[in-house]
């Protein structure tokens, strides 16, 4: 396993990087809903050290994703849904978010998994608080 991140509160490993494909419509009028495709099986481990959890699940090849989800009118201040620093975090959130069984429905440590995933990628401060605040205000709101 490759060690992702640690710190005293949690800890992110993967078994190998991501491979991700990126399909990037052709022209202005090609809609793609998930331009992001994983290209390797990803067995991914998250250790919650506050509540002593260790939680393992397995991101399928294939698995599709949109990438942030990012309103357009925002891009210019946070960037595009399909910037590379988010595509990674993006990926993890979204298998999260549509499995809640994989950390137990604990939707507070799925949102602390995506800012500091959003950390090593790179993500100035402001930017991740601001997105890790969205993600966070807007699950409460749609009640996981």
């Amino acid at each position: 396993m490759i060690e992702i991140y640690k710190d005293r509160n949690l800890a992110v490993l993967f078994s190998q990087n991501p491979q991700i494909f990126v399909d990037y419509p052709k022209n202005k009028y090609q809609n793609c809903k998930k331009p992001f495709l994983l290209q390797n099986d990803l067995e991914v481990v998250l250790i919650d050290y506050t509540k002593e959890q260790t939680y393992y699940f397995v991101v399928k090849k294939n698995y599709c994703w949109d990438g942030a989800t990012i309103p357009r009118f925002f891009w210019r201040l946070v960037g595009s849904k399909t910037d590379p620093r988010f595509l990674v975090p993006s990926l993890v959130h979204d298998v999260l978010c549509e499995n809640h069984h994989y950390v137990n429905h604990d939707r507070y440590f799925a949102d602390c998994v995506f800012e500091r995933l959003l950390y090593i990628s790179g993500v100035n401060p402001f930017i991740r608080w601001m997105m890790f605040h969205s993600v966070d205000n807007f699950q409460k709101f749609c009640a996981w």
